[in-house]
């Protein structure tokens, strides 16, 4: 907490907010103290001496604006730990501009903050409500959640149907998933299956989770499992369909049908099949995360 009050008074109220908590090895500085251990004998800053403070550091008392800044900067250059820290600052001042423009994630208050303030800022809050943050972070969490569930589903489908039709026409010299088919899958299916899969409510099991890493891939591993698994399981499925299904459901193969025939029995088949299986895949890309609790 960096604050302009009293020591005091910003240890008394950093204890009741929970960031000073009993038993913890922590450092609490005023503002003279905080320029005294970063400087070397001719005033510049250094940044080992501040990689030896900021781990350790939870309230920074009269400080000023220029002392805001040197923190937000020295923790973000520091590299001390293996990660890059992500630096997240509120303010509602014209001075605090500089510290939220340099801050990764930088919130400013959308009734008692300034226009200076404001155009600094990534995020405004604008009820200057503290526990808009959470909110704004599950929020945020729900709409990357959102993205990556439609893009499991989305790319499970596209890739069974890129497979299938380029595989059949190679084989039996045409498409089992006819043009007007597939329009009617990307149109009518994806189009209620987006709008289920984006917009679920965010609830607060978000906020258990781990923050996503900066350089962290929109498809992650549990996503590509989840994608290759079930595109393995449809192609089995349609692959036996096609080829052993005339036999299986004692009707006429739609493979020795002539080129541009009316839908065959046997294709009207291996569609309502491909098209049932989205259905139901649509509900197994509500999870993207594997988790103890989905047992």
């Amino acid at each position: 907490m960096v604050t302009g009050d009293n020591i005091n008074t910003a240890r008394a109220i950093a204890s009741k907010c929970g960031i000073l908590q009993p038993g913890d090895d922590f450092i609490c500085l005023e503002g003279k103290e905080f320029n005294r251990r970063i400087r070397n004998e001719k005033g510049e800053i250094e940044q080992e001496r501040i990689d030896k403070i900021w781990p350790k550091l939870r309230v920074l008392a009269r400080s000023s604006p220029t002392d805001k800044h040197t923190l937000v900067k020295g923790i973000i250059d520091s590299t001390v730990l293996e990660q890059r820290q992500v630096v997240a600052v509120t303010g509602d001042g014209t001075n605090d501009g500089p510290a939220l423009k340099k801050a990764d994630v930088g919130f400013a208050m959308g009734i008692a903050g300034t226009d200076v303030a404001k155009e600094a800022s990534d995020i405004i809050l604008t009820d200057d409500n503290f526990s808009s943050i959470v909110k704004a972070v599950m929020w945020g969490r729900n709409v990357y959640d959102s993205i990556s569930k439609f893009l499991q589903f989305q790319l499970t489908v596209n890739v069974v149907a890129v497979i299938v039709a380029f595989t059949g026409a190679c084989i039996t010299q045409d498409s089992p998933l006819k043009a007007v088919q597939m329009l009617w899958v990307n149109l009518i299916m994806d189009t209620f299956a987006s709008l289920a899969l984006a917009t679920e409510p965010p609830t607060e099991s978000l906020l258990l989770r781990k923050p996503y890493g900066r350089n962290k891939p929109l498809i992650s591993r549990t996503m590509m499992k989840n994608i290759l698994g079930q595109g393995v399981y449809q192609l089995v499925i349609i692959f036996t369909l096609l080829f052993a299904g005339e036999k299986m459901f004692d009707i006429d193969s739609g493979r020795n049908a002539p080129l541009h025939a009316p839908a065959s029995e046997h294709y009207t088949i291996v569609f309502n099949t491909f098209v049932l299986m989205q259905l139901f895949n649509e509900i197994n890309a509500r999870k993207i995360h594997w988790r103890k609790e989905c047992l």
